[in-house]
This record gives structure tokens, sequence and C-alpha cells, in this order.
């Protein structure tokens, strides 16, 4: 497949995802979703990968769903929509949490709707200081999808998150790390840069340890401490059993810098 409404290039050991519709502020099609799913195919069959980033091209990140397509028509049946977080967005966002690797995401300009979710989706992300994020769902009469009703309480709380997703009101990228939403911001003509510099040095990382640290994390939204103390065991079993760690002790033990393998 010739990708179009994406970008995908991998060297360094990064695979970069860039959305590619600068026209349309980047907003998802059904074509942009196929050619996202084609793309997360090559990234996990590719072993050199072992960090993603994902941004926008042009002026902005995503300003979430292409409300011009048809299923988005009130005409047409109203589980279209339904059908579409089903084949589309729940399976990329599920994706995205699985990924045996680090996953930065790089927000430029807006990230509204989907796209905000989708940013927020990452396991690090940055935005440059003029980027803003936006739960646009309840000016068109939606609530937020694509994870949004998930991830943004566990950020920000539950006053913030009710705030955020009934009033539409613009989250500066400021404003975003002060709340916890985000990692950091950094000057528009830095992210770029940053953010490559970031994902690189995570792709030369212990990335199994990485992997096993995102499982982690996550499954303690849900787990109780006792039940995360058992995973924490059994995942460190895991971490322990690598080449990684058996390099990173004897990177210590020499005082030299470690070669990670992610193996």
């Amino acid at each position: 497949m010739n990708f179009t409404a994406i970008l995908l290039d991998i060297s360094e050991g990064v695979a970069t995802l860039t959305l590619n519709r600068p026209d349309k502020l980047n907003a998802f099609t059904s074509q942009m979703h196929e050619e996202l799913r084609e793309a997360m195919k090559r990234i996990k069959a590719d072993a050199s990968v072992r960090a993603l980033l994902i941004t926008g091209a042009g002026r902005g990140f995503c300003a979430g769903q292409d409300l011009s397509e048809r299923m988005m028509d009130p005409g047409v049946p109203k589980a279209d929509v339904g059908d579409s977080l089903d084949k589309n967005y729940n399976p990329f966002l599920k994706g995205l949490r699985a990924l045996p690797m680090p996953v930065v995401c790089a927000v430029n300009g807006v990230a509204a709707g989907a796209g905000c979710n989708l940013a927020l989706a990452g396991d690090i992300v940055v935005a440059g200081r003029s980027a803003s994020f936006i739960q646009v769902f309840s000016r068109i009469g939606l609530i937020p999808d694509a994870g949004g009703t998930y991830v943004l309480p566990r950020l920000v709380g539950t006053a913030r998150a009710m705030a955020a997703a009934m009033l539409a009101e613009k989250v500066s990228a400021e404003q975003a790390v002060e709340w916890g939403m985000i990692w950091k911001c950094f000057d528009d003509d830095k992210l770029a840069q940053e953010a490559r510099a970031l994902a690189k040095q995570l792709a030369g990382s212990a990335t199994k340890a990485m992997a096993l640290t995102k499982k982690a994390i996550y499954a303690s939204w849900s787990n109780s401490f006792e039940q995360q103390l058992d995973l924490e065991r059994d995942l460190q079993r895991e971490a322990a059993a690598s080449s990684d760690f058996r390099e990173g002790v004897a990177a210590f033990n020499e005082k030299r810098p470690a070669k990670f393998t992610g193996r």
C-alpha cells in the first residue's frame, strides 16, 4: 500500500508516523484509518523499530474526525458512528497501548476531538508551546470517544475532565503541563528536534523493560495494591531474564554506557 494520508519513516530505531492531511488539519478519514492499520502492521513486523513517534504535518496535530465523511451525515443510520469506533479508532488505540515499545506523541498546533485523545494515548506526550488540546465533542452533540472518558480523568482528575468535556474549552500546552495532561512543552521551532531526540533516546534504551513498564503502569489503574505487587514480581522476573538486564549490570560494573538491544 502506498501511503498518502499518512507518512511512515523508519530510521535509527524510530518509526515516525506523521498524519498527512495538512490542508484539513490532519482530520481522520476512512482512508487514513486504513493506512494507519497498515502502518502498524509494518511497525510491529520490523525488528529494527524500538520506539514510535506520532506527529502531524503542517500547522496542526489532528482536528479529529473529518465531518464531511458520509458516516457523519445525520441522514446515515446512527449505528455507523459506533461502527467506525469499533472498526477504526478502538483497534488502533488498543494497539498503541499494547505496542511493546515506547510511544511518543509530539503535538504541533491543535489536537481536537479524537485527535486530542489520540495524542493523550501516547506513553510520553510533548507539545509545541502554541499547541492546544480540546474535547470538542459537546459542540456537535457527542460524547468524548477514542478513550477520552477513560484517559482524561486519570490524567487530570474528575473535575477538570468533566469541565473540559462539557465546556469544550481549549487547554493550552503550558496549562496541559501544569495539569499533568502532558509531560513537557517546547518552543514550536524546537518541538520536532526535541521529540526526535526523545524517541531516539528511548529507542536506545532497554526497550524490553520499557514494554513491561507500560504493561505494569497501565494495569495499575484497575488492579488492587496486592494484585499490582504480584504483577510487578512477575514482570520483574521477565525483565531480569533479558539480555538487556545482563548488559545493564555489566555496563554498571564496568563503568561504561550500556548497549541495549531490546532483548
